[in-house]
């Protein structure tokens, strides 16, 4: 029996994804970029008063990263002119012309119709399990004031000149999105091997997220966490990056301003972050801020439930899940499960997110859409038969998902389901 390509290659892709479910980060160092006086926030906290860097030089690097134009009057103008660089922008345009034709568009087109009353009561959008994935969550939600992404991945920083010339960079970025441009999610093992760069360069990088020995890092590689990732997002969402800074929260869930060397050599007990202040193509000012953090249970209580306090803290939330490794079906994620569902008033997720036995029928209003199949073989055993029957519903039947989400990424095999809270917060 013969079956297409994909099919062969997708269940070795996707065993990869087991890593997300548990522990340890891997640890980076820092290169910063020169720091001249300008009115923005500081990528790196000085002891006394703050240096301040250059806005359009964070700006260009993520377009740079990007396979965008850069400032005429940037440094980095040389290095576009170079043929490595061209080819990798005209690649990159390429992949993204097809991305936004094939999913941007239409996710754009549902979600103005579908969620367009919950855009408008969703200012803040917490998207835990999203690794550098500011991408899809910008595209859903793309008038939010803010937006709480949480991941195992390392923070890493803004890329230096010395880093942006290394030849290297260029198949990083590509191998680093290839999963998300093409399946809508990001592979665990891509993201382990890319975003470890300077680890690399001293010794061997022990991949803690990679579960299986045949795909250990063979070769050195030049990004060292989210933040690089995130700031080609950004470009390539038609946002202007004005400025970047180091965070962390403390053990009462406060924000806190944080110097490199806490976040990209994290202790066990800290919870280390980066904000990024980003203009839309309105010129409306958003913050996106990302935490490397293990949410398990037991992991969060060595950092005295921070994320949990600071969650709590930004009011009313909108919840989206996707690409989640069932990991809140689990009893050992019950209280980020429990935050979402009390401080909620919408949740948009895949079926990988918060189990369908949590949500009560008296507090949520539940609309379905799409198709519920099986999960993949690698989660068979998060089968959910009541929502096969949801989906078989005949009364109220689910709403077409005209695009592919998560695991099951083919459009015809996809869903997704809003959870409207019947009493707000």
């Amino acid at each position: 029996m013969r079956f297409p390509a994909w099919q062969l290659v997708l269940p070795t892709v996707l065993t990869l994804l087991t890593a997300c479910s548990e522990q340890k980060k891997p640890q980076t160092e820092q290169a910063q970029p020169a720091a001249p006086a300008t009115p923005v926030d500081t990528i790196a906290r000085a002891p006394a008063k703050p240096a301040r860097p250059d806005t359009s030089y964070v700006h260009d690097v993520a377009a740079f990263l990007a396979g965008q134009r850069v400032s005429s009057q940037s440094k980095l103008q040389p290095l576009t002119t170079q043929s490595a660089w061209q080819a990798f922008a005209t690649d990159a345009s390429k992949s993204w012309d097809t991305y936004n034709a094939t999913r941007t568009s239409k996710i754009e087109a549902w979600a103005a119709t579908e969620l367009d009353s919950v855009r408008a009561a969703s200012p803040t959008i917490f998207y835990p399990f999203s690794g550098p994935d500011l991408l899809n969550v910008v595209t859903m939600f793309p008038d939010s004031k803010t937006y709480v992404l949480l991941g195992l991945e390392p923070v890493g920083s803004v890329p230096d000149a010395s880093m942006l010339e290394n030849p290297k960079l260029y198949p990083a970025v590509k191998a680093s999105l290839w999963s998300v441009l093409n399946f809508s999610f990001f592979r665990t093992n891509d993201m382990a091997v890319e975003l470890n760069a300077r680890n690399a360069k001293k010794a061997p990088v022990k991949n803690t997220l990679d579960t299986t020995a045949a795909s250990k890092p063979t070769k050195a590689v030049v990004l060292d966490g989210t933040l690089p990732l995130m700031l080609l997002f950004a470009a390539r969402t038609g946002h202007q990056v004005q400025a970047v800074r180091y965070v962390q929260l403390d053990k009462e869930g406060q924000l806190l301003d944080a110097d490199s060397a806490v976040v990209q050599k994290p202790s066990l007990k800290t919870v280390p972050g980066v904000e990024m202040v980003m203009l839309n193509k309105a010129g409306v000012e958003q913050k996106v801020y990302y935490f490397s953090a293990d949410i398990s249970d037991w992991k969060m209580g060595t950092t005295n439930d921070a994320v949990i306090k600071y969650a709590q803290s930004l009011g009313e939330l909108t919840t989206y899940v996707k690409s989640a490794t069932y990991l809140m079906h689990k009893s050992y994620f019950s209280k980020v499960r429990n935050l979402i569902l009390d401080r909620s008033n919408y949740v948009l997720q895949d079926d990988s997110g918060i189990a369908l036995k949590y949500f009560r029928p008296t507090e949520w209003q539940l609309t379905y859409y799409g198709t519920y199949k099986r999960p993949i073989n690698l989660f068979a055993n998060h089968y959910q038969p009541a929502m096969t029957a949801a989906y078989a519903d005949t009364v109220h039947r689910p709403r077409p998902l005209p695009f592919g989400t998560g695991y099951n990424w083919r459009q015809n095999d996809s869903n997704l389901l809003l959870a409207h809270r019947q009493k707000p917060l």
